[in-house]
């Protein structure tokens, strides 16, 4: 098979690398992709897109089901609503299989040679890629390195049979009766929320004393609170100690070190991602690590020349938009620009219910850098459009320097704030000073118009409460 010879080799086709594969191909370089499965990643594939799908599918007949129990504030009334899981699973993978065939064919409209198989570096320059009609080796000036991550197992319970990763649950062909979700993080959470509203029993086992420990309680309280009112049961401060003898039970330790057993048709383990460091060759390079990540700067290079990683393997947070901007980054790097990277203004988002948004620093992060601090917050529960939605739960909160008013981070929890990110994460992009955000005309009746109330509340001028 003939070498093939390039200027910039991406090793992985999930957001980060076709991102930067795309970019490098309209900027004139000469890319190759390589990719062992489909194009997307796990984001595409098997995590954001497919779990959002699954998400509004069970909101959807959690509604039906309000409505026919007459539990419908507006007067609704819909009669003995049922989910067919086959037909939303069937659906969900039409949504996959149209943005992984987009995904491919804006990657071939960039000029960008795919290659299929899974490729290993032979040296810094040099990668072969194990393909079905045998061994391709690529030479490259520079490389990337997107090879992603992959759910954490856990000793006690490996995947298979009834013990599932997030990547099976969202292929389930019937809901099951019970369901036990180990890890209260923002995976369990969202899975764990939809299948309760789907109809099943749902436990979730946390070893820490609360859940979401990545955001600050003041916006974890509305989620929990959701929680308890679906049904779900929330073991704390609760240890996992494995399955029983006969795999009918999970067996757990409560924090008063009592052992429990909880029956589960499906045990769904949550603990976290692992990046994806080793089956790629890492061992015939020099690099840096920073824990279990490769180590990069400011501009996603590594400790070898010409080779650059982005996305999950160089670690937190490991979201599909950051991978995106670094590689969009790299490939402007590599065709002569000067690019760096800047991690502030990156929104977190939850898919709970309600939804957690979180971009730049939290009131106790800024304070802990010494920072005199201004906090506005405007809740949901005076905002008119949240009323009509029925979705007064939740607030929206700024955090600015008390001195210059500079904007330090915004947060929010309520139903449908994701959509409120691309303003936060601009507010910080652009700089903003609360008089700013509280000076822009924001649309009324909308959520929105909490950003700008509660930069008026840290003003000291809010119109609404």
């Amino acid at each position: 098979m003939k070498e093939i010879n390039c200027k910039l080799l991406v090793i992985g086709a999930g957001p980060g690398g076709y991102v930067c594969a795309i970019r490098a191909g309209q900027l004139g370089v000469d890319t190759v992709i390589v990719e062992m499965t489909k194009a997307g990643g796990t984001c595409l594939n098997i995590g954001c897109i497919p779990s959002k799908a699954i998400i509004h599918a069970a909101d959807e007949f959690h509604r039906a089901s309000e409505m026919a129990a007459g539990r419908n504030a507006m007067g609704i009334r819909a009669d003995n609503p049922a989910i067919d899981l086959s037909r939303t699973i069937a659906w969900k993978d039409g949504i996959v299989g149209r943005l992984t065939n987009g995904v491919a064919g804006l990657v071939k409209k960039a000029g960008v040679k795919i290659v299929v198989g899974r490729a290993k570096f032979r040296d810094g320059k040099t990668v072969v890629v194990e393909t079905e009609t045998g061994q391709q080796i690529i030479r490259a000036e520079a490389i990337v390195i997107a090879t992603g991550s992959a759910p954490v197992e856990l000793p006690m319970l490996p995947f298979g049979g009834k013990v599932i990763s997030s990547t099976e649950a969202l292929s389930l062909r019937e809901v099951p009766r019970t369901l036990a979700v180990v890890g209260g993080g923002y995976i369990g959470l969202e899975l764990g929320t939809a299948f309760a509203k789907l109809g099943s029993k749902v436990t979730i086992i946390e070893a820490l004393d609360r859940v979401l420990p990545l955001y600050d309680k003041q916006l974890t309280q509305p989620v929990a609170k959701r929680l308890s009112a679906l049904g779900v049961e929330l073991l704390l401060q609760t240890k996992v100690r494995g399955q029983s003898g006969n795999g009918e039970s999970l067996l757990i330790e409560t924090a008063d070190g009592e052992e429990k057993r909880i029956h589960a048709d499906k045990v769904l383990v949550t603990v976290g991602r692992r990046p994806v460091t080793e089956g790629w060759g890492r061992e015939e390079l020099e690099l840096d690590m920073l824990g279990p990540f490769l180590k990069v700067d400011d501009q996603c290079r590594t400790s070898m020349r010409g080779i650059y990683a982005i996305g999950d393997v160089t670690g937190e947070p490991m979201l599909a938009h950051r991978a995106m901007a670094q590689g969009e980054m790299v490939a402007e790097i590599v065709s002569g620009k000067r690019r760096s990277w800047d991690r502030r203004a990156i929104p977190a988002v939850c898919f709970t219910d309600p939804e957690i948004v979180s971009v730049g620093l939290s009131p106790d992060e800024a304070r802990a850098s010494g920072t005199e601090i201004k906090i506005g917050q405007f809740p949901f529960t005076a905002n008119g459009r949240a009323m009509t939605l029925l979705a007064e739960d939740g607030f929206v909160r700024v955090v600015a320097r008390a001195d210059n008013h500079l904007v330090l981070g915004i947060q929010a929890v309520g139903a449908g704030v994701s959509e409120l990110s691309a303003a936060f994460g601009l507010a910080l992009e652009m700089g903003s000073r609360l008089e700013d955000i509280a000076g822009t005309i924001h649309a009324h009746p909308s959520q929105s118009e909490g950003l700008a109330e509660a930069a008026m509340k840290a003003l000291g001028h809010a119109l609404h409460i």
